[in-house]
């Protein structure tokens, strides 16, 4: 790991913004995004909201995506837990090329009650198809309660698929005409995938388009699942399993048509998985095709081959001093790690 990016506040999130301009964006849970740019940090936030969040916990700005054309339009997207602890999704807009987006230029999108203060996903990014994904969590507390990761009347323990630039239907955004659940009764057509608990980042591969999540687990497992490109309507089991194993009741669950993890990995060695990325880089091609991922808790660092077929069993790749809250990607495919306790930012490298 090479240092790149230091003197942050809790940060949660790194990304690129697509445009060719090179800048890293980081998300600090307070509610700032802060640019780095030419080997330095910025001293004025891109985007301060630190008014309209209560950071704390698994609460505050989580999330943050460019859109797609964002070097020609300035729209880009966050995902944070407002003062009373709900989730929001709101887009907002900056100048090409600028330093600092305008404040005042906030559309909500999505207002999602959240029953408890944890498990709130908070993870957006759009896809090869142009669309938003939005992943949340099942509401919090323990166990799913309510049921929400497998009930399809609720966006929570979900990830959603929005059209952000065809508003309709009284909506601030658009539904996809072949999101799954569109003409079922009582399901609520933004949901993708369901049977989540709590995931913690997800990504596209740049190169195949399969999309990677990484999900928390409750007391046995934290597992990654792998969606294939534009496979929709998969179900990831929660909360009839953890992982690949039953959840309640302990034996004896039903597996059909239950998608299982690609990897897991028991609480003997961590106890929050945090999803990656697969390497697409050009610094390290011996690194190519690696799906790496970390344990916030553990600090390890995993990879396994994007292709493997089947369920595996990861060893760490290396155990490192950082609390991993995020994995992050560049313009240009190169990966990074996001440390909140040491509000630093490193560079995956082979030497790693």
């Amino acid at each position: 790991m090479r240092p790149v990016v230091d003197g942050l506040t809790q940060p949660l999130l790194v990304t690129g913004a697509g445009d060719g301009s090179g800048r890293l964006f980081v998300v600090e849970q307070g509610g700032n995004i802060r640019v780095f740019a030419g080997g330095r940090l910025a001293p004025e936030p891109f985007l301060d909201i630190s008014d309209l969040t209560e950071p704390g916990g698994e609460q505050g700005l989580l999330g943050l995506a460019f859109h797609p054309r964002f070097d020609a339009n300035g729209r880009f997207f966050v995902n944070y837990t407002d003062t009373a602890g709900d989730t929001v999704v709101a887009e907002y807009r900056a100048d090409p090329g600028a330093g600092v987006a305008d404040p005042g230029s906030a559309t909500t999108l999505l207002q999602i009650d959240q029953p408890f203060p944890n498990h709130n996903g908070g993870h957006l990014a759009f896809g090869p198809d142009g669309y938003l994904y939005v992943a949340t969590g099942d509401g919090g507390s323990g166990g799913d309660p309510f049921n929400n990761g497998q009930s399809l009347d609720t966006l929570l323990g979900k990830l959603l698929r929005i059209d952000v630039d065809a508003a309709g239907g009284g909506l601030a955004y658009g539904i996809p005409p072949d999101n799954p659940f569109i003409d079922r009764d009582g399901a609520r057509p933004e949901i993708w995938a369901s049977g989540l608990r709590n995931p913690w980042r997800f990504s596209f591969d740049r190169e195949a388009g399969d999309l990677w999540i990484g999900d928390v687990g409750q007391e046995e497992l934290e597992e990654v699942n792998r969606v294939p490109a534009a496979k929709a309507g998969l179900d990831f089991g929660w909360d009839d399993l953890e992982g690949s194993d039953c959840y309640e009741p302990a034996s004896g669950c039903d597996r059909n048509g239950v998608v299982l993890p690609v990897a897991q990995y028991t609480h003997d060695e961590g106890c929050s998985v945090t999803g990656g990325f697969v390497y697409r880089g050009s610094q390290y091609p011996e690194l190519g095709g690696g799906y790496f991922f970390a344990d916030y808790c553990s600090g390890s660092v995993y990879g396994i081959v994007a292709g493997s077929a089947g369920l595996t069993d990861p060893a760490p790749l290396l155990q490192s001093e950082s609390s991993v809250s995020s994995w992050g990607e560049d313009d240009e495919g190169e990966l990074y790690l996001v440390d909140i306790a040491g509000g630093r930012v490193l560079q995956l490298t082979a030497e790693t």
